[in-house]
């Protein structure tokens, strides 16, 4: 397989789907692959029928990382992550982080290095059992990368991020729903299914609603209470004054379901 085909993009119902397709190379990254999936993320992005990105790996493996084969070549020839890591790395995570539509994380094996990155920068994480995660950059003599320093206290706090960038011990899909690094945990051949559901619930609700929810939670650690409350004051006021909370205010005064349509 070529590195052309080594990320789907499939758009359908309001989701867009992307796959990334090294199945024989456990998806690992090469730098072509990375490019090919900050494209598919900016074209999910910009595609106003498209509601909620699902991310996901084909195959046995979520993403093992970078592809090592391809970076021990690079090295032979000097070159080293930086200029990778600043040019695609940090803007998928950024375009990700950003994006005004909730991403969800469909984990349906091994989640490695910057393949975990990828998945912290979702929105929400699903997990097949049997999935893990494993941040060995210091195994391999590398600090973080990915956004890993930003997004994993978040989501677990600094204790238990530094245990798992230091120890570099894998993280079970059981073990990461206890310590509230994925939100479900479902049988493998459950995975597909239950992560596209909830892609589809996601794509049929109040997305600007989202935005603005995705936008407070992502400024509001390092503000103080005040810049928070004032972030949240304004999107407030550009949230009221859309159609879906019209619709969603009528319907509850009607008892009845809204019907969103992300505007």
């Amino acid at each position: 397989m070529s590195d052309k085909e080594s990320v789907r993009y499939e758009a359908a119902d309001g989701v867009a789907t992307i796959t990334l397709n090294r199945p024989e190379m456990r998806n690992t990254l090469t730098v072509e692959t990375q490019q090919l999936l900050l494209e598919a993320l900016e074209r999910a992005r910009g595609d106003a029928a498209v509601r909620a990105v699902l991310l996901t790996g084909a195959g046995e493996a979520f993403c093992a990382g970078w592809d090592m084969v391809e970076h021990g070549r690079r090295l032979s020839e000097g070159k080293g992550f930086g200029d990778t890591v600043r040019a695609y790395t940090n803007p998928i995570v950024l375009t990700m982080a950003r994006m005004p539509k909730p991403v969800v994380a469909a984990v349906n094996g091994v989640a490695a290095g910057a393949g975990a990155g990828l998945a912290f920068a979702a929105d929400l994480r699903i997990a097949a059992a049997g999935a893990s995660f494993v941040l060995a950059f210091a195994s391999l003599g590398l600090g973080a990368d990915s956004g890993v320093s930003w997004t994993l206290p978040r989501l677990v706090g600094q204790a238990r991020a530094m245990e798992m960038l230091l120890l570099a011990e894998p993280v079970t899909a059981e073990r990461a729903l206890d310590i509230g690094l994925v939100a479900r945990v479902v049988a493998p051949e459950e995975l597909a299914h239950a992560a596209r559901s909830l892609a589809l619930r996601l794509a049929s609700g109040p997305t600007v609603a989202y935005s603005a929810i995705k936008a407070e939670v992502g400024c509001g650690a390092a503000l103080d209470l005040a810049g928070a409350l004032e972030i949240e004051a304004s999107l407030q006021d550009q949230c009221v004054e859309t159609a879906d909370h019209l619709q969603a205010a009528l319907a509850f005064l009607e008892q009845r379901q809204p019907a969103f349509r992300g505007c």
